[in-house]
């Protein structure tokens, strides 16, 4: 009877010691920032997804390092998250357009004390492919773009932080139209939705009193060089210029916002190196938080790209820096700007680079960090 006492002690022990080593300590990440990975959990034509869902990422403020948490949502194919400005809701699309699949889904997540999520609701996108979440400056709108169909749809963010449907807006050429993106101006007047497929910046006027997309008085859109294939889009905090990533010809457009919220193109360049020869697409365009920088991803030549920015806005290139992965698709700058991390879709990693705050230069590198199959990094706001 002592004997078996002794054993069963012991190994209560053993498992609470191994608990401890597997399990972070909360006050250990209380002291960290929290993001939330987006993923392929399925094969599709242009990817083999290897992933479970939505996961969470800890990340070490002073050296950049991070650290795996969990699997916070087994949904499929949940490839752009979002998290909303107050850090009280995660959105997610949940990317389907195969065979039979009529509509992509929108789910709404309540954001727990511990960073884990309780789903509150899934809506239709009413096309397929849904691949960004944007949200507007005054919370209370969701957007989700559509790849397919030539749908962008406009939700209400209820109190609780689940979604109610408010307005459905139809591109023009819906079998060419390719939705990748909706941007929201600083001063939230306007919306700005990037059209692959197209070639175009659409321009819509946005009333957050009514909730209501209104094509643009002037300007419906400013046309890009033929087969550009605008993608993301970002903006100066002084809401004065804009940069579009072009997926197709691996380039960036550099715009002027005129006061009314009309573009008008000032800049072009390369994504890329000049020798370069093969096959690229330019994915995913971040500014750092002082302005000074801009960094674009290449799937291909594998890298981010680094620009300085001038008084005007134009870019001039500093440098290419390989992710040592393949297919670098969104990438986020961390809290702070002292980071910028990467995530490789087709070889399950995401890369870690320092950022020089005087030079934009990427510098110190740490392993890359494994996470099946990750797409967007989303880390949640800071206080």
């Amino acid at each position: 009877m002592k004997n078996n006492l002794f054993w069963a002690l012991s190994l209560c022990l053993i498992f609470t010691s191994c608990k401890d080593k597997q399990e972070p300590k909360t006050e250990y990440l209380d002291n960290m920032k929290t993001a939330y990975i987006g993923t392929y959990t399925r094969e599709e034509e242009h990817v083999d997804g290897e992933a479970e869902g939505i996961y969470t990422i800890y990340q070490e403020s002073g050296s950049g390092s991070l650290r795996f948490g969990t699997i916070v949502a087994e949904i499929t194919n949940p490839s752009f998250v979002k998290v909303s400005g107050d850090g009280k809701n995660l959105y997610a699309v949940s990317e389907l357009a195969g065979e039979g699949e009529e509509n992509g889904f929108i789910y709404s997540f309540r954001i727990k004390e511990d960073q884990n999520i309780e789903e509150l609701n899934k809506l239709s996108t009413e096309s397929t492919a849904p691949c960004h979440v944007a949200l507007d400056r005054s919370g209370k709108y969701v957007f989700v773009a559509n790849y397919m169909g030539g749908v962008v749809m406009m939700y209400k963010r209820q109190e609780d932080g689940s979604l109610e449907k408010q307005q459905r807006i139809d591109l023009e050429n819906p079998e060419k139209s390719h939705a990748h993106s909706v941007t929201l101006s600083e001063n939230n007047k306007y919306a700005y939705i990037a059209d692959l497929g197209n070639d175009k910046i659409y321009i819509y006027n946005f009333d957050a009193e009514k909730g209501e997309l209104t094509p643009h008085d002037d300007q419906i859109s400013v046309e890009l060089e033929e087969g550009s294939g605008p993608r993301h889009f970002t903006l100066s905090k002084e809401n004065n210029v804009a940069y579009s990533v072009n997926e197709l010809n691996s380039s960036v457009s550099v715009f002027e916002i005129k006061e009314n919220g009309g573009l008008e193109i000032i800049h072009n360049i390369s994504t890329l190196p000049e020798d370069f020869v093969e096959r690229n697409s330019a994915a995913d365009i971040h500014l750092h938080p002082s302005g000074k920088f801009l960094y674009t991803s290449n799937r291909g030549h594998n890298s981010i790209a680094a620009y300085k920015v001038d008084e005007e806005g134009k870019l001039s290139m500093l440098d290419f820096y390989s992710t040592d992965g393949r297919t670098p698709r969104n990438f986020a700058i961390g809290p702070q700007g002292k980071y910028l991390y990467a995530a490789n879709q087709d070889t399950n990693e995401i890369s870690i680079f320092g950022i020089d705050q005087e030079s934009g230069e990427l510098t110190q590198r740490l392993p890359n960090f494994s996470v099946k199959t990750p797409v967007c990094i989303e880390f949640a706001p800071t206080e």
